[in-house]
């Protein structure tokens, strides 16, 4: 059986694990804070912060931003559960809207859907290819007018919705770590980019997370880096390698604040995955991925993803291919006739409308007609470093045939 996503777990990875256990750092340690430099390097921006999760990460950003009750997020309908989740955690409403032929937020919707009571946009890169960024860095800069404050958030003087003035722009870049725009990085094109570092992604710490700080003046990222490292940690002034230091055990509680920070353990992985990264983990995926595309682009039957144009390059992070004139049912049929050729498939994502919860929310379907057209079609294949050539002509094989199979 062909998986689809297994994590590459070689003796450099056992041996970094093994390191950091002898150590003795098991917490947020020595590892933790060189991991954040790196990625901080990596992505072209002053500082990013490590944590357990893209989505605890990302709820702290709403949290710190004030938003709550009787305010709005604006989040593409096609996405994983995540990135609405964490807008209903902290009570507000996301205000759902449709996607491109490319699976990415369309930014005359999210222009739509602007309102006063927007307080936050998330873009999601889906599949490794990134949002259309600076599009909507320009809807939100471009409302600034619209944009209402709350005008008490902090007791010590600070509110980060009057200092930025409009709506923030969260990145769920949770797929794209390593994709580009205009040649940079993804991190430093949106106000904050999180990214998750879970077991199926590109570069993965296991479970894990990030944040890296955009934020234009006046905000100064070792500030934002000192709040976040305090908001992870239950609120406490000094974490487990600051209270190291002779005579510093003593320590403080700002705020109530909360628990979700990474580990040495999770840093030694991610060292190792991030030195290989753009020498080996991206090559391997790209040129899987170029097979994928010589085996599909001129079959009438299949329409492939969009991995570059002119300003985005993906992080080749999934294959999203679309049977093309498949209706949902024939596509699930699909997909239990690749698993009898011993090939493991996915799909990418659910659209929020047709889950139990987001649908009893009043959020229908048929409001969101490219969703739909773009889920009902869609079929992931595997795409991971140690899969092999025959390994990819494997799957094609097993996808032709089951389509012929099912569709004729």
């Amino acid at each position: 059986m062909i998986p689809f996503s297994p994590p590459r777990i070689d003796d450099r990875t056992v041996k970094a694990v093994e390191e950091a256990l002898r150590s003795g750092w098991i917490t947020t340690g020595p590892r933790t804070k060189e991991f954040e430099k790196r990625l901080a390097a990596y992505c072209g921006v002053e500082r990013v912060i490590a944590l357990n999760s893209w989505t605890n990460a990302c709820e702290l950003v709403l949290r710190w931003f004030g938003i709550g009750p009787g305010d709005e997020v604006i989040v593409p309908a096609y996405t994983y559960c995540a990135t609405a989740n964490i807008v209903m955690h902290v009570g507000a409403k996301p205000v759902l809207v449709d996607v491109l032929d490319d699976f990415t937020i369309d930014p005359e919707a999210v222009k739509r859907a602007m309102s006063p009571r927007t307080k936050c946009i998330i873009p999601v890169d889906i599949g490794g290819l990134p949002a259309r960024i600076g599009e909507i860095m320009k809807i939100a800069e471009d409302a600034t007018g619209l944009f209402t404050p709350k005008l008490n958030l902090r007791t010590d003087g600070t509110n980060p919705q009057m200092r930025l003035g409009r709506a923030l722009v969260l990145s769920d870049a949770a797929h794209s770590f390593g994709a580009r725009i205009a040649g940079k990085s993804v991190g430093s094109q949106a106000d904050i980019t999180g990214f998750s570092f879970h077991a199926v992604k590109n570069l993965t710490t296991a479970e894990g997370g990030a944040l890296a700080f955009n934020l234009p003046e006046p905000f100064a990222a070792d500030e934002l880096y000192a709040f976040f490292n305090t908001f992870s940690l239950h609120g406490q002034s000094k974490d487990a390698l600051a209270k190291t230091q002779p005579g510093a055990w003593r320590y403080d509680v700002a705020f109530p604040g909360y628990k979700c920070n990474m580990t040495d353990l999770q840093a030694a992985i991610g060292l190792v995955e991030l030195e290989r990264y753009d020498a080996e983990t991206l090559p391997r995926r790209k040129s899987i991925c170029a097979r994928y595309h010589a085996a599909f682009s001129s079959d009438p039957r299949f329409i492939v993803p969009v991995l570059r144009d002119e300003q985005r390059e993906s992080s080749y992070h999934l294959y999203m291919l679309r049977i093309a004139q498949a209706t949902e049912e024939q596509r699930d049929a699909i997909i239990t006739a690749i698993a009898k050729h011993g090939v493991s498939v996915n799909v990418h994502f659910i659209p929020l409308p047709l889950l139990s919860f987001y649908k009893a929310q009043g959020h229908a379907i048929d409001r969101f007609p490219a969703t739909y057209a773009q889920y009902s079609r869609e079929v992931s294949l595997p795409v991971y470093f140690d899969l092999s050539d025959a390994q990819v002509d494997e799957v094609a094989a097993a996808v032709k045939g089951a389509v012929t199979e099912v569709m004729g």
